[in-house]
């Protein structure tokens, strides 16, 4: 099960079902399945907020996801993503909202299949299997 709520925000648009399908297709791809997935749409500030209540962390940043289980073939999670760092972001490097949006839509789906994104390689990884997603998408 994929849901799409918001916190504070207007529901950007996308495409529920379409994108429900892309993301269970990536997680096929790693033998994942979809267990829970909770995605919540916010502003910067309600995501500083929960960053800083959940995580201890004072930054902004555009996705926060928490993982509700620690099983490594299902995925559950709530993911936290921020519109305006969305925005800000494709603007900063060159992408539409729409791939930009989808970008970090999958981007937690990817934390989860186990990639992470805290050293330059992992960094490098992480982006090529981002475009990797969205070339599923948007072909």
């Amino acid at each position: 099960m994929i849901r799409f709520s918001t916190l504070d925000v207007e529901m950007p648009a996308i495409d529920p079902q379409k994108t429900k399908t892309w993301i269970d297709e990536v997680a096929q791809k790693y033998d994942k399945t979809i267990g829970e997935l909770y995605y919540y749409f916010c502003s910067d500030e309600k995501l500083l907020e929960i960053n800083r209540e959940r995580l201890g962390h004072d930054f902004y940043t555009d996705i926060v996801t928490f993982p509700l289980t620690d099983c490594e073939t299902v995925l559950s999670s709530e993911f936290c993503i921020s519109i305006d760092r969305i925005a800000e972001n494709a603007q900063t490097f060159g992408r539409t909202y729409e791939s930009e949006l989808h970008r970090v839509i999958i981007h937690g789906v990817l934390h989860l299949i186990g990639f992470d994104d805290h050293t330059e390689e992992e960094e490098k990884q992480m982006r090529e299997k981002e475009e990797e997603a969205l070339r599923l998408l948007f072909s």
